[in-house]
Parts: structure tokens; C-alpha cells; sequence
């Protein structure tokens, strides 16, 4: 079975958009996901890549692209968002305490559905508390185990960039790299190819 390693943050829109399609891909094709949540800010620095906000004509079209994305895979989302760039090091770190749990892909799918999806405030510990509750998770321990996870989620955004990762979404299907909500049809050409 192959496996299809999803790197993502919650403040990446185009991550927000992949995550509403790499559950049906990995079905179709019959292969495992994994939910590999990463620090962003961490992999720009150490690739030296810039953040569209950092490209004044960049930024202004993304807000544009991305409805056409919301559009085309009929999903709400919060373009432009009312507090972006939000910090997301709080959520990560709380989503490896919920992968501890088997819980990430449900607490993935409640922030960013929070975040994108209704634009709301994911970057403090009573949001993001509230989201998680109001997701049926045990949002208060997640948060409180946040800190736990400083280490970890640098051990998985440094093994990103060892791997080749410079932005997000990046996906792994092997040591195969796809970088970006638009190469999701590359990817599940990929893992079809895997099958056999």
C-alpha cells in the first residue's frame, strides 16, 4: 500500500485547500495518509524562500486565486482572511498531541475549517480551545499539551526540508515530492502508479 505524506500549516490557504481533497484522493487510490503538520516560517527560512506577502503583487493576487480555488472545489473560504498571517505555532504544536491520540486528521479538519472556512481566530488558546471543543475534542488538553510538542514539530519541519520541501503543501508519495494545492492530479497519478 502506498503511503501519501501530506506537510502542511494551518496559515498556508493552499494547504487549507489540499486538506479538502487528500482524504478522497487517498481513498481512491487505496493509500495510507499521513497528516504531517510543519512550521512554514521554519522551511522559508531555511530555504530562503519568501511568503507571498513579501511580493506586494503576489499577495494582492492570491486573495483572487484563491476564490477561484473556493469556487472550483465548491469550498467555503475566508479570502482575504481578517488577521493573515496568523500565528499557527500554537495549532501545530496542539495537532501532535492530538496525532498521539489519532486524532489529527479531525483536529486538522476543525482548525482549518475554523480558520479558512469562517475566518476565525485559531492563534490563541481560548479559540483555539473553543474550536476543538466545539469539534468534539478534548480542546483544553490539547492546548495544555501544546508545549510538550516545541521539539517535535521541529524535528518534523527540519526532516521536510532534508527532504526537499521549500513551501507549502508538500507531499511525499516515496521519496516523490509535489509542492502545492495545484499538484494534487501529479500526485494521485503517483500513488496510482504505486499500486502496481
Amino acid at each position: 500500500m502506498a503511503t501519501l505524506e501530506f506537510f502542511y500549516d494551518f496559515v498556508s490557504p493552499y494547504s487549507y485547500l489540499a486538506s479538502t481533497r487528500v482524504d478522497e484522493i487517498a481513498r481512491r487510490t487505496g493509500a495510507a495518509l499521513r497528516y504531517r503538520p510543519f512550521l512554514l516560517g521554519g522551511v522559508l527560512k531555511a530555504t530562503g524562500n519568501r511568503a507571498p506577502l513579501e511580493t506586494a503583487a503576489k499577495f494582492s493576487h492570491m486573495w483572487t486565486d484563491l476564490q477561484r480555488w473556493s469556487k472550483r472545489l465548491k469550498v467555503p473560504i475566508s479570502a482575504p482572511h481578517p488577521t493573515f498571517p496568523f500565528a499557527s505555532i500554537l495549532a501545530l504544536r496542539a495537532a501532535l498531541a492530538a496525532d498521539q491520540q489519532g486524532q489529527l486528521p479531525a483536529f486538522t479538519r476543525a482548525v482549518y475549517r475554523a480558520a479558512w472556512g469562517e475566518g476565525g481566530d485559531v492563534s490563541s488558546p481560548e479559540s483555539l480551545t473553543r474550536v476543538l471543543v466545539e469539534a468534539g475534542l478534548d480542546g483544553a488538553a490539547l492546548v495544555a499539551a501544546a508545549p510538550e510538542h516545541k521539539a517535535a514539530l521541529a524535528a518534523q519541519t527540519d526532516e521536510a526540508v532534508r527532504r526537499g520541501a521549500f513551501g507549502a503543501p508538500t507531499f511525499f508519495v516515496g521519496e516523490e515530492m509535489f509542492v502545492g494545492n495545484d499538484r494534487l492530479d501529479f500526485v494521485e497519478e503517483a500513488l496510482r502508479r504505486s499500486e502496481g
